[in-house]
């Protein structure tokens, strides 16, 4: 048993695969590809614990390839060169199946001396990455591969393996367990996908479990595997796709008035000790999407992200989930964020201009200036301490970026400058 449950059971057919129904089920691509014998260079993108390696040595058996696994936070040019010396020899009289785990750590040259030999067939390349292959994988090996995702499995699907895995060690150990009610389905659910960390949980229960006397059972508790599971549901990377998909779905639940999804995702980073990105974003969220609908959600949310630093985790959840719901529940408008945009576009394609004279921080004139004298008029002298005139450079005078938002507070705001305006 000194190799992980995991590994242990590893599924040898295409079968016994859990999950991916949609690259593996009859009739889809990925199937029909290993079906054909002919390989093209592949790169698998999803979570970990998904089957990625699984199906790599799965199809190198179906395809009688001689299997070659480098891992690319520790392989080496040597190691590639390793695998090429063995090209054209009776060790490889297939070719050879070069399987390539986290590529995104290989850089660029080492994928570079990947590419003469996979152009030519003499090694078909199936890589792996966690990370979106479209950022991380050189795109000369991206154009001769093809990328399919896998996903995290759904916990249904998990349940059989986390079966198995109980099976395998009564098996092993010679013994029978008594599993409380619930036991199985906790485990599926908690490790979010990953069908290695459920086996691990299986293990690990199986491990810490009191050992029965005589004629006795093993006792799986489901407090033990709540205890041994928790937070194995959390994917989460501060440098990876992840945290930035659940700070994306965050802001975008703020944004689209759904408390229940952004207190999720807010409980996702918060699970995660992600406190500073939570804030931003919160921050973020009530001056871009409430705005000017209700201007006063900015210093409020400020006070809840103060005291949310101040008095640190977990307390500081509370005046979080309390600013989140503040947020969703508050009228939307993004209209001076628009505005801003679109001022920065006019200044980024060069229609700006100078500053009108009026308005420059300066007293005198030079001898070309035919009439001398600023002639800046000052608001407050007149009524409603208003009165027309130009603020914009001369070429873009007439220009308008700020359209007011539909909500009651710029709508009110339109309506008095409409009226001092008139008069």
């Amino acid at each position: 048993m000194s190799r992980p449950l995991a590994d242990r059971l590893r599924p040898q057919t295409i079968e016994d695969v859990v999950g991916q129904e949609h690259l593996l089920g009859e009739g889809k691509p990925l199937r029909n590809i290993i079906a054909s014998g002919s390989l093209p260079n592949m790169i698998f993108y999803g979570p970990s614990g998904t089957g990625k390696t699984t199906l790599a040595s799965i199809i190198a058996k179906a395809t009688d390839r001689r299997l070659h696994k480098l891992n690319g936070t520790n392989a080496s040019t040597a190691d590639i060169r390793a695998v090429v010396s063995e090209l054209d020899t009776l060790a490889a009289p297939n070719g050879v199946l070069l399987y390539l785990d986290e590529i995104q750590y290989f850089n660029k040259k080492q994928q570079q001396s990947l590419l003469e030999f996979i152009e030519n067939g003499s090694i078909t390349l199936i890589a792996s990455t966690t990370e979106n292959p479209y950022f991380y994988v050189y795109s000369a090996i991206l154009s001769r591969s093809t990328v399919f995702e896998f996903k995290a499995v759904d916990s249904d699907a998990v349940i059989p393996a986390v079966k198995r895995g109980f099976a395998q060690l009564e098996n092993e150990l010679g013994e029978s367990f008594d599993i409380e009610n619930g036991v199985t389905e906790h485990i599926a659910n908690a490790c979010g996908g990953d069908v290695r960390k459920a086996l691990n949980a299986v293990e690990l229960c199986v491990l810490s479990a009191r050992m029965p006397q005589q004629g006795e059972k093993r006792l799986i508790t489901l407090d033990a595997a709540a205890e041994l599971s928790q937070k194995s549901a959390m994917k989460y990377d501060r440098e990876g796709d992840e945290h930035y998909d659940i700070l994306s779905a965050f802001q975008k639940s703020m944004r689209g008035s759904d408390a229940n999804a952004a207190i999720h995702y807010l409980a996702r980073l918060l699970e995660a000790g992600d406190l500073p990105s939570a804030a931003r974003r919160l921050m973020v969220c009530a001056c871009e999407d409430v705005g000017l609908a209700y201007p006063m959600i900015i210093p409020i949310v400020k006070a809840a992200v103060d005291a949310a630093f101040q008095v640190g985790l977990p307390e500081a959840r509370i005046p979080l989930a309390d600013a989140v719901v503040l947020v969703c529940n508050s009228p939307k408008s993004n209209s001076a964020y628009l505005a801003l945009d679109a001022a920065t576009q006019d200044i980024r394609e060069g229609k700006s201009g100078p500053i009108p004279r009026t308005l420059q921080n300066k007293h005198f004139d030079g001898e070309d200036q035919q009439v001398k004298g600023q002639f800046y008029e000052y608001p407050h002298d007149y009524p409603n301490h208003w009165l027309a005139q130009q603020y914009l450079p001369d070429r873009i005078k007439d220009k308008v970026y700020y359209n007011y938002g539909d909500n009651k507070n710029e709508q009110a705001a339109r309506e008095y400058w409409e009226k001092i305006k008139k008069a």
